[in-house]
């Protein structure tokens, strides 16, 4: 019963959280105000700016933070010990993560949708915001190019979950036309939407597809050209059609695969085959670097990740109706992540040891399972290994429940191939803002046309992809850089909303002002070590980029700790 107790108190912790923190944000720090005008309502266009009832846009923004961010930061994360990666999810996402992500959605809400990005010129100066686009575009080039890779490989891996995650697109577009052109119940659609898309999902077993190789172009590769190709269409169409109905059905798609999961959780604990089989605390895995600060690096969405500050700011700002609704959308999303990044935990270090059938000694259980998975920082780190890890302890679990064992898998499979698909339709969309707001500065005014900024962030991704080979996996070659900058991005945006609330006055800059402390530390410590291992390795590509990234994460730094100091809050300026 560890691992129910473990699930029960830190659902609780959650909870509160939400109910008392983050009330006492909305109220007493941000003071929302459902008389406030949105850019939503503002600057409604039917494209971008369109105002969203909650649940929907809730539904959008989850789905576009989740992605595989916490599946796969968990899966690895928790090399370390399980108790190190909870206490991490739980206390990060309350204090950190929400903060951050809320934080920015409100920034963005009283500055016109714009991105973070622009705000930083607000309330810094220009200077640094034009050096905060840089890690921007660093880091949406990466997740593009990346993220098309990560669908295929699962596409690869369970070809029964190629089916069901293609026919969510037109499962989507008939529910956005019948909600939005039709006026129809959205309950009602709602609930046909998800059950057809769980009827594909049963199909998928029937129906494996997978791809030969086509002029050289290995199955990957093929799939990540096809997914780019996606991604461009989705990304330019209204938000009404396709990204926001597909996000807002993945949303009870995980909420379906959640319930499940705690349930799994529930009943195979119940009849005694759940156990936490990964140790407490292992402070010298194999290969691994040290937990601090990697820990904080590694396991980023789940517990606080810069890549949501640019959705907040970048998509659901745009959609968000009436300002309390904020709440469920910045904090409560975070808080859902952690909700999830907590049943991943579980997943890897119990539901593994329940059966995990290795390719040397054949089926395994309890410690046996995951000591051979987890051998080494090695064995644990790839992208495969991660998504293993968790849809064979999900599928464990869930299977515990009647629902046969492959239908398990495939359900698990989907899930994780769904979630990469958001972020990547997200990722692209907000990569058309950046070259749009950078067009408009510089005055190229080709690159302000939607096609036009959309197919430079599809084509350059594209060549991030193909630069070393046919398989589209050339944007492994940045990866180890992606969590230093993820969460470079995350400090920069806290030192944003610490100097915005400094000029509100009081104290209320401490709620973000140390997670920004805290952040750059672990972030600089982990950049400082990445350059060094990297000098050592002559990587020379590497050590130039992440040698930038340590620049300007200094930069930002100095000049938000001047502005800081220079900032007179509203009580000092009325006296």
């Amino acid at each position: 019963m560890d691992a129910v107790l473990l699930m029960v108190l830190v659902f609780a912790g959650y909870i509160l959280a939400y109910k008392v923190y983050g009330k006492f944000l909305s109220e007493k720090i941000f003071k929302l105000s459902s008389e406030a005008r949105t850019p939503a309502e503002e600057l409604e266009d039917g494209m971008d700016y369109v105002p969203t009832k909650k649940g929907i846009i809730f539904g959008h923004h989850f789905t576009s933070i989740a992605g595989t961010g916490p599946i796969v930061g968990p899966a690895i994360g928790i090399i370390w010990g399980w108790l190190p990666a909870v206490i991490w999810v739980l206390l990060g996402t309350v204090i950190m993560g929400a903060v951050h992500d809320f934080g920015a959605l409100v920034l963005s809400l009283r500055h016109q949708g714009k991105s973070i990005s622009e705000i930083t010129g607000n309330y810094i100066n220009n200077r640094t915001r034009s050096v905060f686009f840089i890690v921007v575009f660093l880091e949406l080039w990466i997740v593009i190019a990346i993220f098309g890779m990560i669908i295929a490989v699962i596409f690869a891996m369970y070809p029964q979950s190629v089916f069901p995650v293609w026919m969510e697109i037109p499962i989507a577009i008939t529910l956005g036309y019948l909600i939005y052109k039709k006026g129809a119940n959205v309950n009602l659609v709602t609930f046909l939407a998800v059950f057809t898309m769980y009827v594909t999902v049963v199909l998928g077993h029937f129906i494996p597809i997978t791809l030969p190789t086509i002029a050289g172009i290995a199955p990957t590769g093929t799939w990540t050209i096809i997914l780019l190709i996606y991604a461009f269409i989705a990304s330019t169409l209204p938000v009404t059609t396709l990204l926001q109905p597909r996000d807002y059905i993945n949303a009870w798609q995980l909420l379906v695969a959640m319930i499940l999961l705690v349930g799994g959780v529930l009943f195979s604990a119940f009849i005694g085959e759940l156990h936490i089989v990964a140790p407490v605390i292992q402070t010298n895995p194999e290969g691994a670097p040290s937990m601090w600060p990697f820990l904080f690096i590694t396991i980023a969405c789940g517990a606080i990740s810069g890549f949501h500050a640019l959705v907040a700011s970048g998509t659901s700002a745009k959609q968000v109706a009436k300002e309390p609704d904020a709440v469920a959308v910045g904090y409560g999303s975070m808080i859902m992540e952690g909700v999830l990044a907590t049943l991943v935990i579980i997943a890897v270090s119990a539901g593994i040891g329940m059966a995990y059938q290795s390719k040397d000694a054949g089926l395994l259980t309890g410690i046996d399972a995951w000591t051979t998975h987890y051998s080494s920082w090695a064995a644990s780190n790839g992208l495969g290994s991660k998504v293993t890890a968790f849809v064979v302890g999900g599928a464990n679990m869930i299977s515990t429940l009647g629902i046969p064992k492959h239908i398990a898998i495939i359900v698990m499979g989907v899930f994780v191939a769904s979630f990469a698909g958001t972020t990547l339709d997200t990722a692209t969309r907000l990569q058309r803002y950046v070259t749009q707001e950078l067009a408009s500065d510089f005055s190229l005014g080709f690159f302000k046309n939607k096609y036009a900024a959309t197919a430079f962030a599809v084509v350059t991704a594209a060549i991030l992809a193909f630069y070393n080979g046919a398989n589209g996996a050339g944007a492994l070659t940045l990866w180890p850089l992606f969590g230093a900058v993820n969460q470079t991005l995350a400090g920069l945006t806290l030192i944003v909303v610490t100097v915005y609330l400094k000029s509100k006055g009081g104290l209320k800059y401490l709620i973000s002002g140390i997670p920004a402390v805290f952040m750059m530390a672990m972030t600089l410590w982990a950049l400082v070590i990445n350059e060094m291992n990297f000098i050592s390795a002559s990587n020379v590509l590497l050590l130039i980029i992440n040698a930038i990234v340590i620049v300007i994460a200094v930069v930002v730094t100095v000049e938000g700790i001047l502005k800081f100091f220079k900032t007179e809050n509203k009580e000092t300026q009325t006296a």
